[in-house]
């Protein structure tokens, strides 16, 4: 994957944050632990995007009805012992 240089600018809280993480053996240079930040939000995002998606799949499903939970414990016990 071709990579693309950027200069960015951070506060001094967070450029000693990445000192520290670099110092602490985490990360061998600034570059890579932003890149790890990066990718981090990426799959969090991911992550957030499905749940979204699953919480508008259960809303269009149709109108709740009640649950029973001694039936459902039932099938549960019934199916898994």
């Amino acid at each position: 994957m071709a990579t693309v240089r950027k200069t960015i600018t951070l506060t001094e809280q967070q450029d000693a944050w990445i000192a520290a993480q670099v110092a602490a053996g985490h990360y061998t240079n600034d570059s890579e632990a932003i890149r790890d930040l990066i990718r981090r939000e990426q799959e969090r995002t991911a992550e957030v995007e499905a749940i979204r998606a699953a919480l508008i799949e259960g809303e269009n499903s149709g109108t709740p009805r009640p649950f029973d939970a001694a039936a459902f414990k039932q099938r549960m016990t019934a199916t898994y012992g």
